[in-house]
């Protein structure tokens, strides 16, 4: 019989890889190796790197804390970010060929992303700038014994997983990689994230956002700047957001992922985005379409990902449809787009050589992370971490199916056991996932293995609002959380209870995030599911518009208005307002630190259901942000999966 997967399994038994870095001749690939040890539950992160023709990895660090290797333009060297004492990223280099690191900067904050200069002698990075007008470290002013006030003038004033900003902003910096001798190039009340240095060596790109209205609605425009500082140029015009940049091969263009809609941000598990080109008092050129979904920067780092726009005008880019992804090229003039390689899973962090290799992190719904290069049409993974793991614990199987309900298909994955059985019962658990524009794909999903592993078959739907649709079925949500998105759930569920091999008296549901949110909607409105757990949930959407880090401008998108003028609408949309309809036995997880869906949400959904005599328990993480379900201190993120497990065999196990 299969061995179940246990949280701890997942977490201390699986190793994960990251940040491909194809060597310019792409004969050489750098990658991140991390494992999270079970005895000190510390997490080490390492360079490896492997030859692109065969061979095993060969460790090029020790760690404990190396991050994001890119090879030098010339392929001398390789840069990374390594942790110092206090816990902030610098740059160090190693050469090529091996030897000793060595230190490239050494700011008091840190350096958040980085990127090469063409001619090899320079580095442009991102780092913060504290606010002088605040002590804190670095300031003559701060004392650590003594204790000090913060002044908050803007609405951004903190940022999940990140911390407090205040009026600190992150800048670009040029550091001479001899001498790590730094010029500041840009400033004022803005974020500049994810540089891209011009092939020509004289100009460097950036994201920010300098709108007048940066402070209550997710809007970015592309900039340029002199590589030596200077007035910062806008080459995105007015369009709603810009994420992700790539240089034309003669520097006189950029291409980007952008949207049109006006106050969204472009990222993964939130709006999708489109490819254009950009350019100085231009319009923007589209170039693709709106069912795929370009990869993009990521929160809270929003760091840079590749673009190649090649010699003979092609434009290629990752972007996931229908939840797996592909490798598309687009002619820098227009036309079709064409598919160079599909995988059968998901796609993140491409790099591509000067020779025209293409490299990137794999995810299959059956195995975790791995290094894949284009091979033809396809990717042929070249590292296998995990696979005695793998034949030591077999995973979950996926199938899918879809539905036509209201004017939509709505597609649905369920895992099975590994020892599935059709002739016998199982519950059913009904996960669902954050967002609302996030989106279930062809990816390992530990949750869902570690369910389905111990007797569960597990339900994740896509319903209206999930991304890699296209932007109508993403925009549906919009002005309608628990409307629609609510009833393709459902009808998900009664087409998964009314197969055979299900138990329809024994169904469970799960969410985190905007999935709590539904979790604790649903539970609201219809009294079949015999248990519950709701991680971070928005149960309160009157009081999230003023305590959560992106309140005001995700809210105000989302559910369309101010909340001093759709008050009646905010408490509609709320599952606080629905609390004396619970009979859901629920389970309630957050962490004190997730200012994304602060604390104060379960909160007020936990004590109106305890004051009314619910069956309700609530579990609180210290030092847990809204991201650290994913990233957090593993022994929180292994209870999070020991209570989940613990909660439905609980209820549901007969």
């Amino acid at each position: 019989m299969p061995s179940p997967l246990t949280a701890a399994d997942l977490i201390y038994g699986l190793a994960s890889v990251s940040s491909p870095s194809l060597s310019p001749d792409g004969t050489r690939i750098a990658f991140v190796d991390s494992t999270t040890s079970a005895e000190d539950h510390k997490t080490t992160s390492r360079l490896m790197v492997k030859d692109t023709t065969g061979g095993n990895p060969v460790r090029f660090t020790n760690g404990p804390s190396d991050s994001l290797p890119r090879w030098s333009p010339d392929g001398k060297s390789i840069a990374f970010l390594r942790k110092d004492d206090n816990n902030h990223d610098q740059v160090w280099v190693i050469p090529a060929d091996g030897g000793e690191a060595r230190s490239v900067t050494t700011r008091v904050r840190g350096v958040v992303d980085y990127a090469w200069s063409p001619d090899t002698t320079r580095l442009v990075i991102s780092g913060d700038v504290p606010d002088p007008e605040e002590p804190g470290p670095g300031s003559p002013y701060y004392d650590e014994n003594i204790p000090h006030s913060r002044s908050v003038k803007r609405i951004r004033y903190q940022y999940d997983s990140v911390g407090w900003r205040g009026e600190m902003y992150r800048h670009l910096f040029v550091v001479e990689v001899e001498g790590g001798i730094e010029q500041q190039i840009t400033d004022g009340i803005s974020d500049d994230m994810a540089p891209a240095w011009s092939p020509d060596g004289s100009r460097i790109a950036f994201i920010s956002g300098r709108r007048p209205d940066h402070d209550t609605r997710w809007r970015s425009e592309a900039y340029i700047v002199q590589a030596d500082g200077g007035q910062a140029e806008c080459w995105s015009g007015d369009i709603g957001s810009v994420s992700g940049l790539g240089w034309a091969p003669d520097s006189s263009r950029l291409c980007a992922v952008v949207t049109e809609l006006d106050g969204a941000y472009v990222g993964p598990q939130s709006y999708q985005g489109i490819v254009a080109l950009l350019g100085p008092g231009k319009d923007p050129d589209f170039l693709t379409h709106e069912g795929a979904a370009p990869d993009s920067l990521s929160p809270p780092t929003f760091r840079a990902i590749d673009l190649k726009w090649s010699d003979e005008n092609q434009i290629r880019f990752l972007a996931t449809f229908q939840g797996r992804s592909a490798l598309y090229e687009v002619a820098s003039t227009g036309g079709a787009v064409t598919t160079i390689a599909s995988a059968d899973g998901t796609l993140s962090g491409i790099s591509h050589s000067a020779t025209g290799g293409v490299a990137a992190v794999l995810g299959t719904h059956h195995s975790p992370s791995q290094i894949a290069l284009v091979d033809g049409d396809s990717w042929t993974a070249v590292t296998d971490h995990n696979k005695d793991f793998l034949a030591r614990h077999p995973p979950a199987t996926m199938e899918k199916f879809t539905l036509e309900r209201a004017g939509m298909s709505i597609e649905s994955r369920v895992m099975l056991p590994p020892d599935f059985d059709p002739t016998q019962k199982y519950p059913l658990i009904l996960d669902i996932h954050g967002g609302p524009n996030g989106a279930f794909l062809d990816t390992f999903m530990p949750d869902h293995h570690m369910m389905a592993t111990n007797g569960y078959v597990v339900l994740a739907v896509n319903p209206r609002g999930s991304s890699t649709y296209g932007m109508d079925f993403m925009t549906a949500v919009f002005d309608d959380w628990g409307g629609e998105d609510y009833q393709d759930i459902m009808a998900a569920v009664d087409e998964m209870a009314a197969r055979p091999y299900i138990d329809s008296g024994r169904i469970g549901l799960h969410g985190y995030s905007y999935g709590g949110f539904m979790t604790t909607w649903a539970i609201g409105h219809d009294n079949r599911f015999k248990a519950a757990v709701a991680g971070a949930p928005v149960t309160n959407l009157s009081s999230f518009y003023g305590t959560s880090d992106i309140g005001v401008s995700f809210g105000e998108r989302q559910i369309k208005g101010r909340r001093i003028n759709e008050i009646e609408k905010y408490l509609f949309r709320s599952p606080l307002t629905y609390v004396e309809s619970v009979e859901t036995p629920l389970l309630i997880i957050h962490g004190e630190s997730d200012v994304r869906v602060p604390m104060e949400q379960s909160e007020q959904y936990y004590v109106s259901l305890k004051r009314l005599g619910k069956t309700v328990e609530f579990v609180r993480f210290p030092d847990f942000s809204h991201l650290s379900k994913r990233s957090g201190h593993p022994v929180l993120r292994q209870e999070y999966g020991d209570r989940m497990l613990a909660w439905f065999d609980e209820y549901l196990k007969e």
